[in-house]
């Protein structure tokens, strides 16, 4: 794994919460990165997706993660990705606490995925933040829909944020240039 495509290292660089791009093709990842994403999610492999970005990948699908530069792991994975950054998949505060047990990763991703219906999904993830340790980072998997969500997210203290390819740059802050 090149230092330029270290997952955590992209996160933390720079002002403001990191955008992370969910792609499903190589002209998708393309369009993320000139949009401003700072790194890229995938679930499938995608072929040409080396080609067409410099960003960091994050596998979140199932099974053996392709040519990518970090995985997501569930606490009760027992698979070993000694090449690749681990990122914790957690949805409550065990799943956290096995995780650190377990891995003691840099950076987790808070999701809102399967939990119970009567929370607000951005509300499940921030209850999760303050049980994340000082000097590792989060991620949000939750969706937003407009830039103040994604501001609530920063000033909340979350480092990046999950999201869906189509207005990106939105959700960043600035809109590409016209060249």
């Amino acid at each position: 794994m090149s230092g330029s495509r270290r997952l955590s290292q992209r996160i933390s660089e720079g002002d403001g919460i990191a955008i992370i791009a969910c792609v499903e093709d190589a002209g998708g990842a393309r369009d993320a990165e000139e949009q401003g994403a700072k790194a890229l999610a995938i679930s499938r492999a995608i072929d040409g997706i080396r080609a067409a970005t410099n960003l960091p990948l994050l596998w979140i699908g199932a099974g053996d993660p392709p040519d990518v530069d970090a995985v997501a792991l569930r606490p009760e994975d027992d698979h070993v990705h000694n090449h690749l950054e681990p990122v914790a998949d957690v949805r409550d505060e065990e799943e956290l606490e096995l995780a650190l047990e377990q891995r003691d990763p840099e950076i987790f991703l808070l999701s809102a995925v399967d939990r119970d219906g009567h929370d607000d999904p951005l509300d499940a993830v921030l209850d999760l933040l303050p049980d994340v340790p000082a000097g590792k980072l989060a991620i949000a998997r939750v969706d937003v829909e407009n830039r103040d969500e994604v501001l609530a997210l920063e000033r909340a203290g979350i480092d990046a944020v999950l999201v869906s390819v189509g207005r990106i740059a939105h959700l960043v802050g600035h809109l590409p240039f016209d060249v």
